[in-house]
């Protein structure tokens, strides 16, 4: 159902970490300019877990209502608590989402059993199309391909974004799941890889900062276009990783701001970011082309 790129978008905020709703609409007309291929509103790059219910919602529903049709956009709605994550794929349904993108539950650690019972609970309590989101690195449960591959005989249950960088994994779910649900990237640095396996897409946070280049690169790979993939992923390849020198999104956020979408405000526990990187990234983002205002 969604192919190519696939923004993780930030959540633009001012000052006291209120919701900068012009900076927003600014940064969603960016995307809708460039190419980019699908919205992930308020996924784990947007700054979800400081969201209230309320808030959450009301940014899912401005950007739905932002986009007005031009391109797909998915709501991040997963949750430790699944009754949390059926109220926020409920209401995500209700305000005009496309899909929604569930991240595994944080904290709790389930079992293998435990995520299959979450997600399949959450898809038989609301048919939106729902892709699954693995990455154990920063939610510390692995979901294996084993729980995929029961998931992918679920009608509405769509896609993964697979985050562990494993092509090997990577490899394995695309074969395994092949014509049930799409593998997407969900790590910048190897998704031209994943993509010229047969993957559909890169949830991307690099998206954010280089949305035309990364377009054109997924649409290459996606098609098989190793040479042409490669000629514009050299040029962000620096990003790709320097993007994550201090934990995603504080980079990617004083990124944004450096080229003129809001401020350089995350919400607190994540604070700016250490100005010792900011000679690296700035250099990684004329490397991929970026205009800086």
């Amino acid at each position: 159902m969604f192919r190519g790129s696939i923004v993780a978008l930030i959540t633009p905020m001012l000052g006291e970490g209120e919701v900068d709703e012009a900076a927003l609409e600014k940064l969603v007309a960016f995307h809708i300019e460039s190419g980019t291929d699908a919205i992930v509103a308020m996924g784990t790059t947007g700054e979800s877990a400081t969201f209230s219910h309320k808030e959450h919602t009301s940014v899912v529903r401005r950007i739905v209502q932002m986009v007005d049709g031009k391109l797909p956009v998915i709501a991040g709605t997963g949750s430790n608590s699944t009754q949390e994550a059926v109220e926020l794929t409920a209401q995500a349904m209700h305000d005009g989402a496309d899909a929604a993108l569930l991240v595994t539950p944080y904290y709790n650690k389930p079992t293998q059993e435990g995520l299959y019972q979450h997600y399949r609970y959450i898809a038989e309590k609301v048919p939106l199309p729902q892709i699954l989101y693995n990455v154990p690195g920063r939610t510390a449960v692995d979901m294996l391909p084993e729980t995929v591959e029961r998931l992918a005989a679920i009608s509405n249950i769509i896609g993964i974004k697979e985050a562990t960088g494993d092509l090997d994994r990577a490899k394995q779910l695309i074969e395994s799941c092949s014509g049930k649900l799409d593998i997407y990237s969900g790590d910048d640095g190897t998704a031209m890889e994943l993509m010229l396996m047969g993957g559909k897409g890169d949830i991307s946070v690099t998206a954010n900062v280089a949305p035309a280049a990364m377009h054109v690169m997924c649409e290459a790979a996606i098609a098989g276009d190793r040479q042409r993939a490669e000629e514009i992923n050299v040029h962000l390849e620096a990003l790709h990783e320097r993007l994550f020198l201090e934990a995603n999104p504080i980079p990617v956020k004083w990124a944004m701001h450096k080229m003129g979408y809001g401020e350089d405000v995350n919400r607190l526990p994540l604070t700016s970011f250490s100005e010792q990187y900011h000679a690296v990234l700035l250099e990684a983002m004329h490397e991929a082309g970026v205009d800086i205002e």
